[in-house]
């Protein structure tokens, strides 16, 4: 396994990482189980869950299943979200919520120390220096090693620095968002904003949840059992969009005719990048995370393979003109007059 250094940080982590939010839910205990005893055995020391997944049940899991060899895993968690999903709360990134969270999750991974606590996501409403500051006390006290954000956009990210330099803090070590090769946004400002910062970027949804191994023919057939098949909220208004069904299917096609597949040679452009340090593989089954792992014995991505890509989708862009994830809407303009 090839270890790479995160960010500016000394924690060495595997070019994937075991993501867990299908954990105590699609797959069930035994079988999250085996997944990480399998990526035990690939060399796999990376591992990432949340709080908010299966109501922490997920975080339950991933500490038994570390706990004889706590020290050799790097254990990621995030904070932000309530447990509850029915719960639909905004983001909380106060100092209240940040300690009450961190005893919670550190209980149920039945750790003493979180190795990276990731901000699952941005909370406009309480002020950064509260959150960094909170961070940093979690980080002295012995809780947290490290610190990481999620779904934050590049301005915030450089706001975050800026706050983390002034008190003496150490800078967050990664920064996790989605990005692959239906969906290049994090190209225009996310990806050099963390190269300059010198932070480590582990990408989420490398297949595009799915879409990018080319089983979706069209919008009209779902495969049994798909996300899009069990009425996943944020595929349906994500990924599963007619362009990047389409784009998929060429890369299908391409990647067949070098004897490799669409899951692996999305996967490996996403490893291709500079700016990424490890990529977050979801599995739910065991099978899953074997092909993830088999796409790392592949031969290396290829100038063709890079073409291919630019020629679908625009370096910064995403493969739908115009396209804006409706969870994170663009605030650039605000309106000077009142609308009637």
């Amino acid at each position: 396994m090839d270890y790479r250094r995160l960010g500016r940080s000394g924690l060495k982590v595997s070019p994937l990482c075991l993501g867990a939010m299908m954990f105590g839910d699609q797959a069930d205990e035994a079988a999250s189980r085996g997944i990480i005893a399998a990526a035990r055995e690939a060399g796999v020391n990376f591992i990432d869950t949340a709080d908010a997944y299966v109501g922490g049940h997920s975080e339950r899991i991933v500490g038994k299943a570390v706990q004889a060899e706590r020290d050799r895993w790097v254990v990621a968690t995030k904070v932000g979200y309530l447990p509850d999903p029915l719960l639909a709360t905004p983001p909380d990134l106060s100092r209240k919520n940040l300690f009450r969270a961190v005893d919670q999750s550190l209980r149920r991974l039945d750790t003493d120390y979180i190795d990276i606590y990731y901000l699952h996501r941005d909370d406009r409403t309480t002020a950064l220096e509260e959150t960094v500051h909170a961070l940093a006390d979690l980080v002295r006290q012995g809780r947290i090693r490290h610190f990481g954000v999620s779904n934050f956009s590049a301005w915030r990210i450089a706001e975050v620095v800026r706050l983390c330099d002034e008190a003496g803090i150490d800078r967050p070590v990664a920064c996790q968002p989605l990005y692959n090769a239906m969906n290049r946004t994090a190209e225009a400002e996310l990806l050099p904003a963390c190269t300059y910062y010198g932070i480590g970027v582990v990408p989420y949804s490398p297949l595009a949840r799915g879409v990018l191994t080319g089983k979706y023919a069209s919008l009209d057939q779902l495969p049994e059992g798909s996300r899009a098949a069990r009425k996943d909220k944020r595929i349906l208004q994500t990924e599963l969009r007619g362009e990047s069904v389409a784009l998929a299917q060429e890369v299908k096609k391409h990647a067949e005719a070098s004897d490799s597949t669409a899951a692996h040679f999305a996967l490996k452009w996403v490893l291709d990048s500079a700016a990424v340090t490890s990529v977050i593989c979801g599995p739910r089954t065991l099978e899953q995370w074997q092909d993830y792992v088999a796409a790392l014995q592949e031969a290396p991505f290829t100038a063709e393979d890079e073409a291919l890509v630019d020629r679908l989708v625009p370096a910064g862009h995403p493969s739908t003109p115009g396209y804006t994830d409706p969870n994170y809407p663009v605030l650039g303009r605000l309106p000077r007059s009142k609308r009637g």
